[in-house]
C-alpha cells in the first residue's frame, strides 16, 4: 500500500534501512476487522509489531491486547492499555511471569498442556483460563502447528480440570498466519463445537471462543478482503449451540501493509555458478526479514527503475552467513537497471519486520523505525 503520508516520507532522505509505518493505516484495518466481524473483542497481537506508537493508536481505538511476555505487558501499560485488557495467549510461559502478570491485573491466560495449567491454577487464582486446540493451518504461508495446541481429549481434560478448580474456561486456535482461505475457520469451529458440546455435559461449560488470527496482508499473491473474512467466521459460527463472547487477535493485517521497508543495493553481481544476477541487500534475514525463511512470505518489491527492462534475480542480505538468502527459488525479476546504491522498498513489510531484527550480528543496525 502506497499512502501519501507514506510517499512524502520516502521522499526524504534518510539513512537506509527503515521502516516507515502510516499509523492512519493501522486506525483504518482495526476500524474494518470491527465492522467486518461485530460484537468480537480485538486483542491486537502484539508480537507483530510492538512499537508504541502503534499500541498508542490502537489503545484510542479501544482495542484490547494479546501479549506474550512481562515486556510486551510492560509496553502495553506504557501505551495506555488496562491490565484487564490483556490476554496472556503464550502458550509457555514461566511459573513467576505468570504470578506477575496476574498481581498487575491480568485476568486470562492459554494453555495447551496440564504443565502449564497447573502453573496457571497456582500462580493466577480465579483467572480465565483459555485452552488452545491444535490447528494444522492448512493454506497459511506461515502456518503455526504442532509447536501449539492440544487435541479434543487433552482439551476436554484441561478445560474439566480448571472449571472444576473454579476458573471460567475458553477455548482457542489459530488457522496460521496469513491465511489464503476465509473458510479456514470452518473446521476448527466445528471442533470447538463439539469440544463445547462434551465440556457442557461434564458440567465445565465453555464461556469464551477466542477464533486467533490469521487475516492476511497484501504480499506478492493477491488475497480476499478482510470483508470475505469476515462474512465466512459469521457463517461459521452458526455451528455454535450457543452465543459465548468471542474475541480475535489479529497481527498482521492491522499493521503489514501500513509499512514499508526501505533498503539499499550493496551489491549487484554475475556470478559463473548461476545466469542468475545477485542483488545483496543492507537488510537481511537476521535484520528484519526473517519470514523469508522458506521463502514462505514473499514480498512485494519497489525500484526506481520501475517500468525498464527486467531480469531474473537471487535476492540476499548484506551478511557473511549462507543462510541469509531472501529468494532463490521463487521466481524475482528486478531492473537490469539497478546499481549499487539504489533503493529497493519492501512493502507490506509493518508486520514481523522490525520485531524480529536481531541487531549486533555482523555488527549490522536494525533497521530504524519511523511512525507517521
Amino acid at each position: 500500500m502506497s499512502t501519501p503520508k507514506l510517499s512524502a516520507f520516502l521522499a526524504q532522505d534518510h539513512e537506509t534501512p527503515f521502516l516507515v509505518v502510516d499509523l492512519d493505516v493501522v486506525a483504518e484495518r482495526f476500524q474494518r476487522l470491527a465492522a467486518a466481524l461485530p460484537g468480537v473483542r480485538i486483542f491486537y497481537a502484539v508480537k507483530a509489531n510492538p512499537a508504541a506508537p502503534v499500541l498508542r493508536t490502537l489503545v484510542r481505538l479501544g482495542s484490547a491486547f494479546d501479549v506474550a511476555s512481562p515486556r510486551e505487558i510492560d509496553a502495553c501499560i506504557e501505551a495506555g492499555a488496562s491490565p484487564a485488557d490483556l490476554s496472556f495467549g503464550n502458550t509457555i510461559k514461566k511459573a513467576r511471569d505468570i504470578a506477575g502478570a496476574h498481581r498487575r491485573g491480568i485476568n486470562r491466560f492459554a494453555v495447551d498442556a496440564r504443565q502449564e495449567l497447573d502453573k496457571v491454577l497456582a500462580n493466577a487464582p480465579g483467572a480465565d483460563v483459555c485452552v488452545r486446540l491444535f490447528h494444522n493451518g492448512a493454506e497459511a504461508d506461515w502456518p503455526l502447528s504442532r509447536k501449539f495446541g492440544c487435541d479434543h481429549h487433552d482439551a476436554l481434560d484441561l478445560v474439566t480440570v480448571a472449571a472444576r478448580a473454579g476458573h471460567r474456561t475458553g477455548v482457542s486456535f489459530h488457522v496460521g498466519s496469513q491465511q489464503r482461505s476465509p473458510r479456514a475457520w470452518d473446521d476448527a469451529l466445528a471442533a470447538v463445537t463439539r469440544l463445547m458440546q462434551e465440556a457442557e455435559r461434564r458440567g465445565a461449560p465453555i464461556g469464551f471462543v477466542n477464533l486467533g488470527g490469521g487475516f492476511p496482508a497484501r504480499y506478492v499473491d493477491s488475497v480476499a478482503p478482510v470483508e470475505a473474512y469476515g462474512c465466512a467466521i459469521r457463517q461459521a459460527l452458526g455451528q455454535l449451540d450457543a452465543a459465548p463472547e468471542l474475541m480475535v487477535e489479529p497481527g498482521r493485517y492491522l499493521v503489514g501493509d501500513a509499512g514499508v521497508l526501505r533498503t539499499e543495493v550493496v551489491l549487484v553481481s554475475r556470478r559463473s555458478l548461476d545466469e542468475r544476477r545477485w542483488v545483496y541487500l543492507d537488510c537481511g534475514r537476521f535484520s528484519g526479514l526473517a519470514e523469508t525463511m522458506d521463502e514462505a512470505i514473499r514480498y512485494r518489491l519497489r525500484t526506481s527503475h520501475e517500468g525498464g527492462p527486467t531480469g531474473p534475480v537471487v535476492i540476499a542480505g548484506p551478511t557473511c552467513d549462507s543462510a541469509d538468502v531472501l529468494y532463490d527459488k521463487a521466481t524475482y525479476s528486478l531492473p537490469l537497471a539497478l546499481r549499487d546504491g539504489d533503493h529497493v522498498d519492501v512493502l507490506s513489510a509493518g508486520a514481523y519486520t522490525t520485531a524480529y531484527a536481531a541487531p549486533g550480528f555482523n555488527g549490522l543496525p536494525a533497521p530504524a523505525e519511523h511512525y507517521i
